[in-house]
């Protein structure tokens, strides 16, 4: 394939430089790359562009989804790869089953007795004495060493590779279930750590919510504890003292209202349970990696949601082992994920394989079972919550939360998976005091981490089941009981952070509150009753508010337009099914007038823009980040995962702003130019002609009723004139954006972006063209005031937040058990939508999730789960078509406000409701309430 391949007439390769290690990133997803596997994954943007109606008419990518055209890391082997050797060999991985006793390796007879012995193994001694050692991030090592106890089920003890397939295929399977491979030795009980981590969140607010806090995270601080026999230990209180103790002082004056409540208070306390579930990701783990042992080159090809860890920790691990490789070469392809792509541990796997398999690619990939037992799971939550409110008024007053997760036996995220549903738990609603406590446990379940959700589907899906049983108790209706408490427009958030905007979960309410499911549901419940003999009808709802972003997003961009009127576009976001590319694609029209002609994602190469990072921008103190960014080409973080719903916001931001400076130092001058040529200052001289009177209209620029142009002419004169015609921009976002001032074309401009490189036309004047000195062409700007958000908005937890409410009608089977959604009805608050499409394929993609966690989804923790390698679909259950009233479910997305309204995040809220809503219409539907999660049939008969 592609034997006239050439990397340099191509561009294939991208490079810059980890601790000695020449780092080559080449997109395969990009359409520029697109050849090496299947020509038109993407389809043209021309086709897929209506420029009447200023919008995408499909996905790029859809018609090679639906006709199985899409090529995913997955499907990629050694021969498809350009220069690489033809000949495949495949790894798999023995795991541990045992956490109670000491591993004393393993035993291969069964191979031997049929020649089926690998042809090489890795174990912990080689990796030890080859100096191999794992990113810190990580935790414990990549392979188990004889002699320890593993720290969690299904911890790797080796590495098996083979030359072919089918000796490959015939050992694995030998090996599958079976017991006594692994070796253990002497008893030594299950293993005991600290926790991840602790954090605690304690606000007391004004008598007027808007006025400033008495105390809270963001003025002050958040708490995290001391640890003593792994139990925390927080600071003394004192009224007086430091942040710390003021905290702890308040936090015991909350706890006395909550024990002795004032007259009128009620004080309504519930445990709640969130099991332990599986992202059952389409595409289980997988990479092919390739050492060439001549060249001393490591060419990794696999699917993640962060290219840009991998082109960093990878290079760093490579350099400290004996191998010394000098050259990296990451493909990052085509995935799915949910979460479960970010910061996973699986490609170093794949990695290691490839350095002891002798020369040849490797491909290490996950069965099922194996992806049961290893990849990155939900983290179970066990919470406590305690609401205190005003019996007459059903006014809330104090929330208290103190919530565990289980991380796991490696870290990864669980500390950030933690906080982040803590902050999250109070839903929509406003608490004048709260007190949020979340703790992140190591146990010897098999690790937890990123997923859709990130721990605020377990904490708000309690709170709104609390919410609807507290209505009840103080007969109120639960939507009013919403309505009475919600957090508006200029309120503080429980860390103290007034949230970006207005807040619109009172329309999502108000409309939930009028629909027919709702206003019927006594009538239709009796009447479907009557019909059904042996089925309860029950209708519930769900409303919550989710953050998107992470607290510190870092974002490269780039658009180009060429003088033939072609827009080109690079960015870091990875394509995981989500339509990423269309989306990026689509957001370049606002001011170039239609979609972008090349998309290049997961790009993670951007030396022209010269920029470095150090420190960590969660944790930095302010006079760290003053004295780093006297550097003008510093930022506190280069490149951020493709997580947390930040895609279109985020991800957008610099693309939006390098297309705004392209229009208005490039198109908009050329086109004033033109309307202004002829006697007496041409067609424009009678009007008076604004940038802010711009419209693109079926294609082509027009403003105050001048002629019309189309982009392809306005890109040549642009050119011609010597205009900006790409911009490369870096944005930082701290739950606000860093700004800086750049001179452009003799004006000074303050622009909400801490880097930016431009390119000029041909007809640019000399200073111009002289310096465009980057590899690529472009001039790199000094900046000048840079602002960086102040560190402590860390403390914020979260700013930005997408609204969203779902009504669920459902009948419980009083024979089976059985729950089965009938209907259902989402109401989404996404600011402007990108791709209108895209964003209802994720609403219905999430409810459905939604409905599997609520109904079916759940592992044992331990022994008997997933980490004994025998778990598959056949034991764990997830919805199907026939489970999520797929022909009834409806939806509506609430209009923006206005059409400069941003694009929010929204991938993860829309999963979340529909959880609380099922809960809440099965109390409608048998009169019980539960509290752990899921609400499976044989629970329902035991009350019934």
């Amino acid at each position: 394939m592609l034997a006239d391949f050439d990397p340099s007439r191509r561009q294939f390769l991208k490079t810059s430089m980890v601790a000695g290690v020449g780092v080559y990133v080449a997109n395969l997803g990009s359409p520029a790359f697109a050849a090496l596997f299947e020509e038109g994954i993407l389809a043209p943007t021309d086709a897929a562009w209506d420029a009447e109606a200023a919008r995408m008419r499909f996905r790029l990518d859809g018609v090679s989804k639906v006709t199985g055209a899409k090529v995913f890391a997955r499907d990629i082997r050694a021969r498809d790869m350009p220069h690489w050797p033809d000949r495949q060999s495949h790894a798999f991985i023995l795991r541990t089953t045992r956490c109670d006793r000491t591993y004393e390796g393993f035993d291969l007879a069964r191979l031997e007795a049929e020649d089926l012995l690998p042809d090489r193994v890795v174990t912990a001694q080689d990796l030890e004495r080859d100096g191999i050692v794992v990113p810190e991030f990580y935790g414990p090592d990549l392979l188990l060493a004889t002699g320890q106890t593993p720290s969690y089920l299904g911890y790797p003890v080796a590495i098996l590779i083979y030359h072919d397939f089918a000796r490959y295929s015939i050992a694995k399977n030998r090996l599958k279930f079976k017991q006594d491979v692994i070796r253990y030795g002497q008893e030594t009980g299950y293993p005991q750590r600290d926790p991840y981590g602790t954090f605690r969140y304690i606000r007391v607010g004004n008598d007027d919510a808007y006025q400033p806090d008495v105390y809270s995270a963001l003025q002050e601080t958040v708490l995290t504890p001391d640890y003593r026999k792994r139990h925390p230990i927080w600071p003394e209180a004192l009224r007086s003292g430091s942040d710390a103790e003021t905290a702890m002082y308040h936090a015991g004056r909350i706890e006395e209202q909550l024990a002795s409540p004032p007259e009128g208070w009620v004080v309504f306390e519930r445990e709640y349970y969130s099991q332990y579930t599986d992202h059952f990701a389409m595409e289980a783990d997988n990479s092919n990696c390739w050492y060439d042992r001549s060249s001393g080159a490591m060419h990794v090809v696999c699917g993640t949601q962060s290219p840009a860890e991998l082109a960093s920790w990878m290079p760093e691990l490579l350099a400290k082992s004996r191998f010394a490789s000098k050259r990296f070469f990451l493909h990052p392809a085509y995935t799915v994920g949910y979460g479960s792509k970010d910061a996973s541990v699986f490609p170093y796997y794949g990695l290691v394989a490839a350095l002891y398999a002798d020369g040849h690619p490797v491909r290490l990939a996950n069965d099922r079972y194996e992806q049961f037992q290893a990849t990155m799971k939900r983290h179970p939550f066990s919470m406590r919550h305690r609401i205190a409110v005003e019996r007459d008024s059903g006014k809330f007053q104090i929330f208290k939360l103190v919530l565990d997760a289980n991380g796991g036996g490696r870290a990864n995220y669980s500390n950030s998976v933690a906080f982040v549903g803590a902050t999250a738990a109070q839903g929509i609603y406003y608490f004048p005091s709260s007190d949020l406590t979340a703790q992140a446990n190591y146990s010897r379940m098999p690790e937890a981490g990123s997923y859709r959700g990130y721990g605020t589907l377990q904490t708000m899906s309690a709170t709104e089941m609390m919410i609807d049983e507290l209505a009840a108790e103080l007969g109120i209706d639960p939507i009013e009981l919403r309505l009475r408490n919600l957090l508006k427009a200029g309120m503080k958030n429980t860390q103290g952070a007034i949230p970006a905007g207005a807040s619109r979960a009172g329309e999502v309410l108000h409309r939930a509150r009028r629909h027919p499911l709702w206003t019927e549901r006594e009538q239709r419940k009796q009447a479907y009753e009557a019909a059904h003999p042996g089925k309860r009808y029950g209708v519930g709802f769900g409303c919550v508010q989710k953050d998107f972003g992470h607290g510190a997003e870092g974002v490269f961009s780039e658009v180009e337009l060429t003088p033939e009127g072609r827009i080109r576009l690079r960015n870091i976001g990875a394509e995981m099914g989500t339509g990423y590319a269309t989306g990026q694609a689509a957001v370049c029209a606002a001011w170039l007038g239609r979609a972008a002609d090349e998309i290049g994602t997961a790009e993670t190469e951007w030396s022209d823009m010269q920029m470095e990072s150090s420190g960590n921008p969660y944790i930095m103190a302010q006079d760290e980040q003053d004295r780093l960014a006297r550097n003008p080409r510093w930022t506190p973080l280069l490149m951020q995962a493709s997580s947390a719903s930040n895609s279109a916001y985020y991800f957008s931001f610099p693309t939006i702003e390098a297309a705004r400076i392209i229009f208005r130092h490039g198109l908009w001058p050329a086109a004033l130019e033109y309307w202004s040529r002829g006697i007496g200052g041409g067609q424009a001289a009678p009007y008076v002609v604004r940038e802010q009177e711009a419209r693109w209209v079926d294609g082509k620029l027009t403003a105050s009723g001048m002629e019309p142009l189309s982009l392809e002419f306005l890109a040549r004169r642009a050119h011609e004139m010597g205009g900006v015609t790409a911009a490369m921009a870096h944005a930082f976002n701290r739950w606000a954006w860093a700004t800086a001032e750049y001179e452009i074309d003799g004006q000074r401009e303050n622009l909400p972006l801490d880097g930016l490189a431009l390119k000029y036309g041909a007809g640019a004047d000399s200073q111009k063209r002289r310096s465009m000195t980057s590899p690529r062409g472009y001039h790199l700007l000094d900046r000048a005031n840079v602002h960086y958000p102040p560190t402590q908005r860390n403390n914020a937890g979260v700013t930005y937040y997408s609204a969203c409410g779902t009504l669920v009608a459902l009948a419980v089977d009083t024979g089976s058990g059985e729950v089965e959604v009938l209907d259902h009805h989402t109401i989404l608050e996404c600011g402007n939508p990108i791709v209108p499409e895209l964003v209802s394929g994720q609403l219905q993609g999430g409810v459905a999730m939604g409905i599997g966690h609520a109904l079916f989804e759940d592992m044992p923790l331990y022994e008997d789960g997933p980490g004994n390698g025998t778990w598959n679909i056949n034991r764990y259950r997830i919805p199907r078509a026939k489970d999520v009233a797929v022909w009834r479910q409806t939806s509506e997305i609430l209009p923006p406000l206005s059409d400069s309204d941003p694009h929010k995040g929204m991938a993860e809220v829309v999963m979340i409701p529909v959880i609380p809503a099922i809960a809440n219409g099965v109390a409608h539907a048998i009169g019980h309430r539960f509290t752990r999660l899921p609400i499976t049939p044989d629970k329902i008969l035991e009350v019934l």
